[in-house]
């Protein structure tokens, strides 16, 4: 056997072993996310560091950024904002495993159709990989590793735990991550006693909350809140999410 052949068979084994500790680690982190609420993700680290820019965006005071963020149980949520995240984000989160095609379909078509905007067709899954497992950003990589993560507490955890999870990390606002917080910082009281139509805008704003502000709503995050609440009447209001709220 050759120097090189040697090196080759010494670098396939390292990189093996690299992807086992690899799959091992993540298996376990999202074990353990199952049972600990997580006291950060990358995103919260990533706003406390560094103020978001964009259009339409207006943020909190350089001395004043902190990170709001308090985890609280499904039980301690008003359950009219489960269903509005399910009526404005994934009307079947209860029913696939992760990945919607439908939805998918939908937006690949809209896009390829020239859209006035793009649309996503990602399930309430695939955002709590993104926002609690991975780094910001957009590449094939990471497209892949959400993927993963989707498909990994999928399987590690039930509907009800990444739904609580999803409530308690998404970005709501500058600096503000999930309902508790937002429901303090924009209508002085817990999210135990949001009403439909505060659910509503909650969940309205969520794909762009550092534009479409909770706090002060324009006419196009009325309009959202509008056709949430719409959709939330569709689905015969918190009956639809009762088996969250009892597992």
């Amino acid at each position: 056997m050759t120097n090189i052949e040697k090196t080759a068979r010494r670098t396939g084994r390292i990189a093996l072993q690299v992807l086992a500790v690899a799959f091992l680690l993540s298996v376990a982190w999202v074990g353990l996310y199952r049972w600990v609420n997580p006291p950060a993700t990358w995103l919260m680290l990533d706003r406390r560091a560094h103020a978001p820019v964009g259009r339409g965006y207006h943020g909190i005071r350089e001395e004043n950024r902190r990170i709001q963020y308090d985890f609280k149980s499904l039980e301690e949520v008003s359950a009219q904002l489960p269903l509005a995240l399910v009526a404005a984000e994934d009307q079947r989160f209860l029913l696939h495993h992760g990945f919607d095609g439908d939805a998918l379909m939908k937006a690949a078509k809209s896009n390829f159709e020239g859209g006035k905007q793009l649309r996503g067709g990602s399930t309430i899954s695939q955002q709590v990989a993104k926002n609690v497992f991975l780094w910001q950003g957009r590449s094939y990589v990471r497209k892949a590793a959400e993927a993963y993560f989707t498909l990994l507490i999928e399987l590690l955890w039930d509907k009800r735990r990444i739904m609580e999870m999803y409530l308690n990390v998404a970005e709501m606002g500058d600096c503000i991550f999930g309902a508790e917080a937002a429901s303090q910082q924009y209508f002085s009281k817990p999210a135990a006693r949001l009403t439909p139509a505060e659910a509503a805008l909650l969940a309205g704003v969520l794909p762009n909350p550092l534009r479409f502000r909770a706090s002060n709503p324009g006419p196009q995050a009325r309009a959202k809140q509008r056709r949430v609440l719409r959709r939330m009447r569709q689905l015969r209001g918190t009956p639809y999410v009762q088996e969250l709220m009892s597992e």
